[in-house]
Order: C-alpha cells, then sequence, then structure tokens
C-alpha cells in the first residue's frame, strides 16, 4: 500500500507552469536531457528536439549557436574562435568520458556504497581537484568559450569558479542524447506520471501537507498531517528540501548543521513577459552573457546581492510550440540567477532590478520596448513559499569543492524506514538527476523490505 501526500493542488512541484491571457510560461524546468529516462518510466507524452540547442550571446556582440550533432558544434566554434574548433571537440570527448565514469560510480547507486561497475581509471577521468573554470582553461584560450563552460555550473545552481569539474559533462548529455520539448509544456511529463500512479493504483492526496515525520530514535513510523491526521508506515520517502526535513519535519540539529555549512545553491528571478508580435530568428532557448562572469558571481555568492551585470537565460517555447501564446505574439521566460536571500534585504527592490534586467537586454539586442504586454516575476520568496525550498535555493546546496558531489544529504536517512529523494538530495537536482534518485531510493526501499515482508507477510506500507 503506497500512499503520496502533497502540500499543493496538483503534483510536480517545481515542474509547474503559469498561464496569463493565453500565454503560458514555465516556472521550473525548460530543457528535457536523457528523454529516455522518462520513457523507461512510462511516460508517453511526445517529446520533440528543437533543431538549435541554445544560441550564446556574448558581451562584445559575437554569438555562438549549439547544436547537437558534435560536428555541426565544433565548426560553430570554429567561427566564433577560429582555431579552437578542435580545442572544443577534444573538451567534449572529455565530457563523455567523464560522463561515463560518473555513470558507472555516482549515478549508480546511493552514496557510500561501492560501485560494481567502476573501473581504475574513473577518478581521474572527472578531473578531480579542478575546478571547473579551472577545467576550462584547460582546453580553451578564448575567454568567451570559457564562460561557455563556465554556465553549466548554473545547472547545478553553483559558482564556476568554485564548482567542481565534473559538472563539465552535462555537455556530453546535451550533445549525445539531445535537449528535447514537450509540446504543451514540461509540466506534461508530470501529468503522465500521475496517471501512471493512479493506475498502479497509489493513493494520491493532493492538498495535503505533511507537518511532521513521527519517528523514535530507531525507526519512522509514519507522518502527521496538518489537519491533526495521523497517518502509520513501515517506510516514509521525503521528497522536500533536506534542510526542511532537518529544520521542520524531523529536527536534527546537527544534519541541518552540515548542510547549512556546504552553502546555498543560487536561486533565481523569472520576469514573465507576454510579447506583442514575433521576433525574427527568435531560437527557443537562449543565453544572454555578461562582461564580467567572475564579478557576476561574486555578487551571488560571496556579496549575496543580485549582479549588476547578469547573465540572462531567455526561454520563448513559442517558437516550437504555438499553444504556448497567443497567435503573433510570444512568451519569454526570462531567468538570472540571484542569491537564495529574500528580495527584501536586496540593496534594490524586485521592480528596480526587473527594470535594470529589461535595460541591459536592450542594450544587447533584445530590446522589447513598445511590445510588453505585462512582465510578472517569480522570485526566491515565492520559491521558498511555495516549494519550502531552504532559502529560495533552487537546488538546495550548492557545489562548493573538489568533494561538493560526495557531500550532499544521502537517499538514506538517519532512521530506519526514511529516504529522502530530489534536487536536495543525491545524486542532484533537474529533471533527469532526480528520476535517477528516485529509481535509487526504489531499490533501497525494495532491498531494505524485502525481508520484513517475507518475515511479515505483509506488504510494507
Amino acid at each position: 500500500e503506497i500512499r503520496l501526500f502533497e502540500r499543493l493542488d496538483r503534483l510536480g512541484g517545481k515542474l509547474a507552469e503559469h498561464e496569463r491571457e493565453g500565454f503560458v510560461f514555465s516556472l521550473g524546468p525548460s530543457l528535457l536531457t536523457m528523454p529516455g529516462l522518462f520513457r523507461n518510466l512510462g511516460v508517453g507524452c511526445a517529446m520533440v528536439e528543437p533543431d538549435e540547442l541554445c544560441r550564446y550571446r556574448f558581451a562584445d556582440g559575437s554569438w555562438l549557436r549549439a547544436f547537437r550533432d558534435p560536428g555541426r558544434m565544433e565548426e560553430q566554434v570554429e567561427l566564433l574562435a577560429p582555431g579552437q574548433g578542435s580545442a572544443w571537440l577534444a573538451f567534449y570527448c572529455w565530457a563523455r568520458d567523464c560522463l561515463a565514469a560518473s555513470r558507472r560510480t555516482f549515478f549508480a547507486g546511493p552514496l557510500g556504497r561501492p560501485p560494481e561497475q567502476a573501473r581504475i581509471g574513473d577518478l581521474l577521468a572527472v578531473a578531480p581537484g579542478r575546478t571547473l573554470d579551472g577545467l576550462a582553461r584547460r582546453f580553451f584560450g578564448d575567454p568567451r568559450l570559457r564562460q561557455y563552460v563556465g554556465r553549466y555550473a548554473t545547472y547545478a545552481g553553483s559558482d564556476p569558479y568554485r564548482a567542481p569539474a565534473a559538472l563539465g559533462c552535462v555537455p556530453a548529455i546535451e550533445h549525445g542524447e539531445g535537449g528535447w520539448y514537450v509540446p504543451g509544456g514540461l509540466a506534461r511529463i508530470a501529468a503522465d506520471l500521475a496517471g501512471l500512479l493512479a493506475a498502479a493504483g497509489v493513493e494520491v492526496r493532493t492538498g495535503a501537507e505533511v507537518t511532521e515525520v513521527i519517528a523514535d530514535r530507531v525507526a519512522v513510523s509514519g507522518v502527521r498531517l496538518a489537519s491533526g491526521e495521523r497517518v502509520t508506515a513501515d517506510a516514509v520517502v521525503v521528497n522536500a528540501d533536506a534542510a526542511a526535513l532537518y529544520g521542520r519535519l524531523l529536527p536534527d540539529r546537527r544534519r541541518l548543521r552540515r548542510i547549512a555549512g556546504l552553502g546555498l545553491s543560487s536561486s533565481v528571478l523569472l520576469l514573465l513577459a507576454g510579447v506583442e508580435g514575433r521576433t525574427p530568428g527568435m531560437p527557443h532557448h537562449s543565453v544572454v552573457f555578461s562582461a564580467d562572469y567572475r564579478q557576476e558571481f561574486d555578487d551571488i555568492f560571496r556579496h549575496r546581492k543580485p549582479a549588476q551585470d547578469p547573465t540572462v537565460y531567455i526561454g520563448c517555447s513559442a517558437v516550437d510550440d504555438p499553444t504556448q501564446a497567443p497567435a503573433g505574439a510570444e512568451n519569454w521566460v526570462m531567468l538570472v540567477n540571484v542569491p537564495a536571500r529574500d528580495p527584501s534585504r536586496w540593496p534594490m527592490s524586485v521592480e528596480s532590478y526587473r527594470d535594470l534586467v529589461l535595460e541591459l537586454l536592450a542594450r544587447r539586442e533584445h530590446d522589447l520596448s513598445g511590445r510588453l504586454r505585462f512582465v510578472e516575476t517569480f522570485t526566491p520568496a515565492d520559491l521558498r513559499d511555495r516549494y519550502g525550498a531552504w532559502g529560495g535555493a533552487i537546488y538546495g546546496s550548492a557545489y562548493r569543492g573538489r568533494f561538493a558531489p560526495f557531500r550532499r544529504p544521502g537517499n538514506r536517512g538517519p532512521r530506519r524506514g526514511l529516504y529522502l529523494v530530489g534536487g536536495a538530495a543525491h545524486p542532484g537536482g533537474g529533471l533527469p538527476l532526480v528520476a535517477l534518485g528516485g529509481q535509487i531510493v526504489a531499490s533501497l526501499v525494495e532491498e531494505d523490505f524485502t525481508e520484513v515482508r517475507v518475515r511479515a507477510g505483509r506488504a510494507w506500507r
């Protein structure tokens, strides 16, 4: 017997969307990688692959168009920085080796368990001791290409000058398996999974907030809901921020201090804009880089304030999906990395920072003057209040230091029958890693309770 309790009125968590006046905006992931993982889970919704992975615009006005095909990508890099195309190909080969090593080790199971398929060279394959920026400097002399590589740290809410080089394996996923979109929006994935739960007989209760994990010093025994109802259980799988678990649901100061010591990942400010007219040549995904990347991350992580010159991601799904905006219009989701901190403590108002971002984009060939029907904001405070994200951190802890991936909360909790899953736990955030984490937890529950089921002659709850 399996029961699922969700505080919100819908399943999916951050895999959500917002609608206004016929415009649909993604509030969470906008790109799907490792689609086969979701097909294997039974997700049947259509998936399409945009021709262009992403278009990068640098502060000097130059552009890099990223395509899935490595040969085509090599050509684009060569156009941007003559002589560097072969360097990108060498970087991609390194990323493939790093990804293969990670799949045999880090992604293969829970932390602390010796991987069965590991090879002697796997540790060296992930460039231990290097930061992501250090890795970029190893391959590229052009600072724009180093900035492009550093962008992958933000996939984990981290600083490329402090994050481990292993995050550089992401291009092997994007160029190996592609970046995909789901017509109708990525939230369709959550709807498909909800249908699979119903078909499997799982009891799903939305609008049901869990306020306590009930446990003694040895094992969990259930959960308590905000209504006061107590639900007994042999196993409790917590898909919430680990800091929320140890700070509120099952208070544990020692573990909470350990999580705090890792440092928070970045948060985001989203600008959701209904845009009149169509933009010639507009890609589905684009990134407008700042002029000083190091200063940008110093502002976010050291000074804990929004950068004065931020990098801006722009997602416009209406380019590939006419259901996402009224005819002749576009839905722009502009994402800026900001510190995981309540905006009331920023040195400027959210409105002032919104205007700064729009003015910056206007100076960098993305002028929306006279085209805006509306702009809504989604802040770190919204992330905190809606999803229970500690401080509004989008990925829980940041990846900081050479052993950062191994210091995140593991999938087994400190009580028998307690398990952690989600972006704040091993192996990390993002749709594919969260799905992998779910598979790891499922195998742990099966492993831990097989003997219990046989001995007790009944199914665990």
